[in-house]
């Protein structure tokens, strides 16, 4: 008998700070029996669907989650675009507490029995865990510290701050042209960044201070995945995210780096060995969490 195959359910989100609409898909085993949901965040120039995050997904649903994603509203993708990042405008305009009001909206979306698509008898929101990779791990949890729905916690090789803070000639010049630009390695685009993240992160200090917020208020089980090898994060901020809340499962991967081994486009239908390792590493954690 061949195994069943996990379904995907796609769908727009819109929200009530900004008029761009977002997508998200989930995927799941339609076995009738309730799972446990785990929403995961992408990265800085990320977006849901690079590289080897479908088979991620797929991975999830098959070992009995239902595992979501979303495109966050201003990550440069436009739904039904080329399916890369083409929206530079939409990229500059892209900041810290808009990536949480958006994660927010997927969550309000999920628990909303009357709006969401999702079938009741497939999905178990007493056990609504986060996963976020690089960014998206620094957003997870914020979030997780300021929405109880939020169960538990896996960041992949997270950040341990989102303070805008360059070299003083780099924010004086940033703030008089109201723009610096980045470069995308993979595409070659040239990527802005408004000096409008600077004013977000100074407008909201405390919700996006990382350090207070997983001192204070980040009260769930927290796992921290991060390679010894990392070349756009050091490891030392996994270290951080622990000293700060000791209770933390902390993972030091030998040998991996930022992706763990993935690369857009990924054209195998396996996991990278060392995403692989994540994926069942967070597995384990989520299922040994004692029932709500």
């Amino acid at each position: 008998m061949t195994a069943a195959l996990p379904i995907t359910v796609e769908f727009l989100l819109t929200s009530t700070r900004h008029s761009r609409p977002f997508a998200a898909d989930a995927r799941f085993l339609p076995t009738g029996q309730p799972k446990p949901v785990v929403v995961f965040v992408h990265g800085f120039k990320g977006f849901k669907d690079w590289g080897h995050f479908n088979v991620l997904a797929d991975y999830f649903a098959a070992q009995g989650f239902v595992f979501v994603k979303l495109n966050l509203s201003h990550n440069g993708i436009v739904p039904g675009g080329t399916g890369d990042l083409e929206d530079m405008e939409a990229f500059g305009s892209n900041n810290f507490s808009l990536e949480l009001d958006d994660l927010g909206t997927l969550l309000d979306y999920l628990t909303t029995s009357a709006t969401s698509i999702l079938p009741a008898a497939e999905i178990d929101l007493s056990r609504l865990y986060l996963a976020g990779h690089s960014r998206g791990g620094g957003i997870v949890m914020l979030k997780a510290a300021e929405d109880a729905r939020v169960r538990a916690v896996a960041a992949w090789a997270p950040i341990s701050s989102v303070n805008p803070r360059w070299p003083d000639e780099v924010m004086q010049r940033w703030q008089q042209d109201g723009v610096q630009y980045i470069d995308n390695m993979r595409t070659g685009q040239r990527m802005p960044l408004y000096y409008q993240l600077v004013e977000d992160f100074e407008a909201n200090q405390a919700r996006l201070d990382i350090p207070g917020n997983v001192r204070e208020k980040l009260h769930q089980p927290l796992l921290i995945v991060h390679g010894n090898q990392d070349e756009t994060l050091p490891v030392q901020m996994a270290h951080d995210l622990k000293s700060w809340k000791p209770d933390t499962e902390l993972e030091i991967m030998p040998g991996a780096g930022h992706m763990f081994g993935g690369k857009h486009p990924w054209d195998e239908d396996q996991l990278p060995e060392l995403a692989q390792h994540v994926a069942d590493k967070t597995i384990a954690f989520f299922r040994s969490l004692p029932a709500s």
